[in-house]
Order: C-alpha cells, then structure tokens, then sequence
C-alpha cells in the first residue's frame, strides 16, 4: 500500500526477511545477515525470545526495530531502540486482574510454566490480585504435558471463571475439557486465543468463552474493514491479531519516519533510529490503525484500548 502510493518522498520501501525458526541462536544469525545487506530499520522478531536476541544485537547497533508481537518486558526492557505494536504481557494479567474480580467470585487460572508469554501474563495477574486482596486457585502445567487438561480442570471445577493466559491451541483443548467435565465456568483467554474460533464450536465447547484482544476482523471501523478486505483478497483469509499487529508496525514506522522528516536514503541505522525515536514519542503522534488508536513513550511499549471478543 505504502509503495503503491509513492512511498516516502518519492523513494519506496524494500521489505526482507529472513525465518528465525523461533530460535535465538537463528535470529542473531538473521540479524547479522539482514544488517549486511542493508537493514536500516526493522519489525524485529516475533516470538519473545527470538526477539530479545534480535533486539540484544539491534540495541549494540543503535537499530530502531518495532515488534508486532514480543510481549515480553525483556524484550523492549533497557533498550531505547525496542519499541512494540501488541500489548506487554503486564497489561494484560492487569486487564484481567481488574474484570474478573469485579464480575466474579470464585476465580482460577491455568497456565504454562514452560513458557515465558504464560508465565508473564499470570505473574501480573497475580501481583494484581495480591494487590486487591483477591483470592483465587491456580493449576498449571508445561510443554511436556499439554495434550490432557482433566487434572486441571478438576482442581477448578468449582470456579465461576477460569482465566488462561495462553496461545489457542492448549486453550482449545481446555475449554473442551472443560465441557466434557461438567465444569461451568466461563473461560478467558489472553491475546493468544486469537484463532481459537477454528478449533472449537458450539458442540464441543458450551462454556462461554472470551478472550482479550485489540482486534476484532468483525468491526465496521473504516479502518480495520479496510485492512480485513484487502487481506482477505490477497491472502483469502481472515486476518488475525498478528497479522493486524505487524501491518499497524509498518505503518507506524512509516508515519515516523514521515513525521521526522527523513529523506536521505543513505541514512546510517543508528542515525535513522534517532529521528524515529523522537518522532514516534513526541507528544501528539498517534496512529489510528487496524488495533485500534496508539501511541508511544520512551519506554517503547504501545498504548492502546484493550476489550474482549466473545467466542462463545
């Protein structure tokens, strides 16, 4: 879009990439190829832990990168270069610290303890619900047991809600688990549950279900209609969360650059890094895009609205 329209003062963007395999070892490797052969700014990685390598080499190199989904602190944490699209994994544990304990009584949580996306999202929570001296139950389980989720959802048959702080697919699995127990409780998820909807349906799953996200591929918005229609033409699929994530980075990159003035096509990666840095938190930059209107400060995380989409 950005290049069919002339790009940026006439001159227009080459995207590369290369597969991190969800690897650090293979995404410094990327790194160093992609700086090699050009790179002056960057979307980062997408996975946490391939991004904090990303990011460790990228901060030595005054690098600006914007992830769309690295969630973790770490990755962004002391690092005036690292900026994010999605939500930090704090915001989220906070987001649902904060509705299940105005609208429930009886309240558990599931996680991984194997993974760091899980494990961040349910130490915010906890510190939150710590915080307003709400009692809740936890069950919990790891990569190497996450196909059976009856234990766990035995322990908290009783609860009126139970919050997952995970990715869709040990989510779908536990919300039928949840049904074939006779557990009642409604069912939460974090971002990650974007794409659960392919896994599970009204027979299989009769608890109802959410989770919290900033998209939703329904919405009238001009906006994000705009961005599902055209995806759905290129790729003939609905787009998900990521997907409007990493399209929203491009663009706020973009708009930075944009804002900053910047035309000169040889510019070094650390000195480009230095006028978006000061163009993307400089106060009155927004972006409305396809998650919603956003904006960012020094510490490189993302402010935006958060919600929550039924499922079931």
């Amino acid at each position: 879009e950005i290049n069919a329209a002339g790009g940026l003062n006439g001159v227009k963007f080459k995207f590369d990439m290369k597969d991190d395999k969800a690897t650090a070892q293979d995404a410094t490797t990327g790194y160093n190829s992609l700086l090699e052969a050009g790179m002056q700014i960057s979307l980062g990685s997408v996975t946490t832990d391939s991004c904090d390598a990303f990011g460790a080499s990228a901060v030595e190199d005054n690098l600006f990168f914007m992830t769309p989904s690295a969630s973790a602190s770490k990755v962004i944490e002391g690092r005036d270069n690292g900026f994010r699209v999605c939500f930090g994994d704090p915001d989220q544990g906070t987001l649902a610290a904060d509705d299940l304990s105005k609208n429930y009584k009886n309240i558990g949580v599931i996680y991984n303890t194997s993974d760091t996306y899980s494990t961040g999202i349910f130490d915010a929570f906890k510190t939150e619900m710590d915080a307003k001296g709400v009692a809740f139950k936890s069950a919990t389980f790891d990569a190497e047991n996450n196909k059976d989720f009856s234990t766990q959802i035995e322990q908290l048959k009783d609860c009126d809600v139970i919050f997952l702080p995970m990715y869709y697919q040990e989510g779908s699995l536990i919300c039928k688990a949840a049904t074939a127990k006779g557990c009642k409780a409604d069912l939460v998820g974090s971002d990650g549950f974007d794409g659960i909807a392919d896994l599970i349906d009204s027979k299989t799953v009769t608890n109802k279900v959410k989770y919290i996200t900033p998209f939703d591929a329904d919405s009238k918005d001009a906006t994000v209609s705009k961005f599902v229609t055209a995806y759905k033409a290129k790729y003939n699929e609905t787009p998900d969360q990521f997907a409007a994530d990493a399209y929203d980075a491009v663009y706020a990159i973009y708009n930075a650059m944009k804002a900053a003035g910047v035309d000169d096509v040889t510019i070094s990666p650390s000195d480009l890094c230095e006028k978006v840095k000061a163009a993307i938190t400089a106060d009155g930059f927004t972006l409305t895009g396809a998650t919603g209107t956003m904006s960012w400060d020094a510490s490189g995380a993302c402010k935006k609205p958060l919600q929550f989409k039924d499922v079931l």
